[in-house]
């Protein structure tokens, strides 16, 4: 192609030349010299324009880009994006996923504990009503990927996700009930792992993760980060915002198996790494108690005494089949430590703990129906069984209704039996039998603007027993609300909402709120 362009350049060059030439003078003029040194004049002309042309040709070769290296195999070019909408980039032999989901609200809430009154006279110090504020709910960031491994049966896989405290300044976990030395807004704070995987045999993990136990039953759960997440009840033994069996282990090993005709299984074990056989110590390379706050919080001895844990196992397995979904989940505490109950140590307060959970769900069209049974024990000798709040049953049925294709409508019940015993709190006195039941309604609208955006209305109630202090806000809002008074731990007598964490049963507790959410 360069060539027949060279050649036809100079033959055009030529026919231009030699018609200017031949019409410098009539050719009945022309003499035989003449017309030698006509030619000898346009041959040394032509010479000088095929050097220029030849130049010229040089410089755009040089100038032009060397040919793309072909992808490897399976894979591209060091972040090359992949197709699609996604945020996946191609790595040689592997991809990258940046991913994340915003979710901020504004609400108000109450504890629903003002006129209580407790056997001294003392009422609730500070404003136990409405409320507002602005929460951060279940938002993070994080960037997971895979890596093959030339011949080897399995891929290498990896995560790293952190909490994003969008509406607040990241720092340690503190109230006046509880204090927690976790930085929830650090680096890796949430589900952080590696890992080999295969798609015939599944894939073994290693990091911090969701207790299967846990994500056996998340999508039974449409109030997910919401005022009424079923976490409020399902898996929270003691009523608080700590959900003992919904809960995000450390230093954990698991297995996630692939589907096997419908069927999967999901299996983990976090050892306590405790020096203390009574699990007291913090475990080693953590700055938590495994129960999920630090020695002394809300104003207890201090040490790990009010929940703390050794080694744990979580287990469950699940069945699709069309449009039902079924699922049974197991998990075990081992020396749960709770001597903090008791106004002297017992060192038979230190007890397995463990629970038991069956779900189905079902989908009629439109309609999505899913219901809950949950058992949940502590193995304390019977003399203790006064305070023990720890064993009870629980249930969970959520309806979701499609509207149309943007907007859906969601219904909750939770319900809480009765335990054996209860230590009491401010305002009861606690022993066998109390009335502690309790029982949570949620209700949600649901906007979806596209694939991403969406926005939603939400209005859930806790409505305690007497006995009871079921809190409203569990399961990853950033601003919960719960039995606990304004007073604080401090006893020198200078502020006057001190003395103790005051905890006040029986409270009516409402909160609602309208958030947007963004998932990418």
């Amino acid at each position: 192609m360069e060539t027949n362009v060279k050649l036809t350049a100079v033959s055009m060059a030529c026919a231009l030349l030699l018609g200017t030439g031949m019409a410098a003078r009539p050719a009945h003029a022309q003499t035989t010299e003449d017309m030698r040194r006509q030619i000898d004049a346009m041959q040394q002309q032509i010479e000088a324009l095929k050097a220029q042309m030849d130049q010229m040709s040089k410089q755009q070769a040089s100038a032009a880009p060397a040919p793309a290296a072909p992808a490897a195999a399976g894979g591209g070019e060091f972040l090359q994006r992949k197709a699609g909408k996604g945020m996946t980039f191609l790595t040689r032999g592997g991809e990258i996923t940046a991913y994340g989901n915003l979710d901020l609200s504004l609400d108000s809430a109450t504890k629903g504990i003002n006129g209580k009154v407790a056997s001294d006279g003392s009422t609730p110090a500070g404003n136990g009503g409405w409320m507002w504020d602005i929460s951060s709910n279940i938002s993070y960031v994080g960037l997971r990927g895979f890596q093959s491994l030339g011949d080897y049966p399995a891929h290498f896989v990896w995560q790293l996700e952190t909490q994003i405290d969008v509406s607040a300044t990241s720092g340690t976990g503190a109230s006046n009930s509880n204090t927690s030395s976790a930085v929830k807004g650090g680096l890796t704070s949430r589900n952080s792992f590696i890992g080999l995987a295969s798609a015939p045999w599944g894939a073994v993990k290693i990091g911090k993760t969701d207790a299967p136990y846990k994500t056996s039953t998340n999508i039974m759960n449409p109030f997910s980060g919401m005022w009424g997440d079923y976490s409020v009840i399902m898996g929270n033994t003691g009523g608080d915002n700590r959900v003992e069996f919904g809960t995000r282990f450390d230093h954990a090993l698991w297995y996630e198996s692939p589907s096997w005709g419908g069927f999967s299984f999901n299996a983990l074990v976090s050892p306590g790494q405790n020096r203390a056989y009574d699990n007291s110590n913090l475990a080693a390379g953590e700055g938590d108690c495994a129960g999920g706050n630090v020695p002394g919080s809300g104003g207890g001895p201090v040490a790990c005494n009010d929940g703390a844990f050794g080694t744990a196992y979580s287990l469950s397995a699940g069945y699709h089949f069309g449009p039902l979904y079924l699922t049974a989940a197991y998990e075990h505490h081992s020396k749960v430590n709770r001597t903090g109950d008791l106004a002297a140590f017992d060192p038979n307060d230190v007890a397995d703990e463990r629970a038991a959970k069956v779900g189905a769900q079902y989908h009629f069209g439109s309609t999505t129906i899913s219901g809950i049974y949950e058992n949940m024990k502590r193995n304390v000798p019977d003399y203790l069984a006064f305070q023990n709040e720890r064993s009870r049953s629980g249930t969970w049925l959520a309806v979701s209704q499609a509207l149309n294709a943007k907007d859906s409508l969601h219904f909750g019940w939770a319900h809480a039996n009765k335990t054996p015993g209860d230590p009491g709190t401010h305002n009861t006195d606690g022993g066998a039998n109390p009335d502690n039941s309790a029982n949570m309604f949620t209700l949600a609208w649901k906007h979806k603007v596209d694939e991403n955006f969406s926005w939603y209305v939400d209005y859930a109630t806790t409505i305690n027993h007497p006995d009871a202090h079921y809190d409203l806000g569990a399961g990853g809002r950033s601003v919960t609300t719960d039995c606990h008074d304004a007073s604080n731990p401090d006893s020198s007598g200078f502020d006057p909402n001190g003395g103790a964490p005051k905890c006040w049963a029986g409270g009516h507790l409402q909160g609602v709120s309208v958030g947007m959410k963004y998932q990418f």
